[in-house]
């Protein structure tokens, strides 16, 4: 219990601090420029189908999603869904997560390696970051070397998918800053707010991946710890 409680201390906590000041940094940034108007007044809706159009693409659905940030694009259905506070929001904040989820569409239509990566680690990584620790923990406890690795290996694969989603994400918000700036939906200060918030919402999917790193990496001692 010592080797835990420590690794825990150690590893994991400072990321779950970090995690937690993410989400303050996401939600502040995105509450600031929500407040913020755009000079063209158009909705989170009408940006994404300008990008959309712009790009190409007339396969895929826009939708409105209940919650606040609940955005999100489904490549199964090729339908992007906007939350409350950004579908019919004319806000600097809105527009510009709008135009990230719009950038994935564009991700998937391009057939985007680190996406397509991402979508064909989902299965694992549902299994693995559930079962994962689970199973090694349990073997730990029980002395089974087979759980134990069973465990860790299931969870490398959760953790593989944490880390791909970090150039996915990325490279959806700088497609994102420069599609809008091309089609002139957003002037370069409004730019410069968007992109205050695109780099805010990255930063939790930093600490989303660190937080796993850190737990595979504590897994891994505490494996050895059991053997010495």
């Amino acid at each position: 219990m010592f080797y835990i409680d420590t690794y825990y201390l150690v590893l994991v906590v400072p990321a779950l601090l970090l995690s937690v000041w993410a989400q303050y940094k996401v939600k502040s940034t995105f509450s600031r420029y929500a407040a913020e108007q755009a000079r063209r007044g158009v909705t989170g809706a009408e940006a994404a189908a300008s990008l959309l159009s712009a790009a190409g693409i007339r396969n895929v659905r826009i939708e409105r999603v209940s919650g606040s940030l609940t955005d999100h694009y489904d490549p199964s259905t090729k339908t992007l869904r906007l939350s409350d506070t950004v579908y019919k929001e004319r806000s600097i904040a809105a527009i510009g997560v709008a135009a990230h989820e719009t950038g994935h569409a564009i991700q998937d239509a391009e057939r985007y390696a680190p996406l397509v990566l991402r979508s064909t680690l989902v299965p694992l990584a549902n299994i693995g970051s559930s079962a994962g620790p689970v199973l090694a923990v349990l073997g730990i406890v029980l002395g089974f070397g087979v759980l134990i690795q069973a465990g860790i290996v299931l969870f490398a694969c959760a953790v593989a998918f944490y880390l791909i989603t970090l150039p996915v994400e990325i490279n959806a918000s700088r497609r994102a800053v420069s599609m809008l700036g091309r089609q002139g939906i957003l002037d370069a200060g409004e730019l410069a707010g968007a992109k205050q918030v695109l780099t805010a919402a990255a930063l939790t999917y930093v600490a989303s991946a660190l937080t796993a790193v850190a737990n595979l990496i504590r897994l891994v001692l505490m494996s050895r710890s059991r053997k010495n």
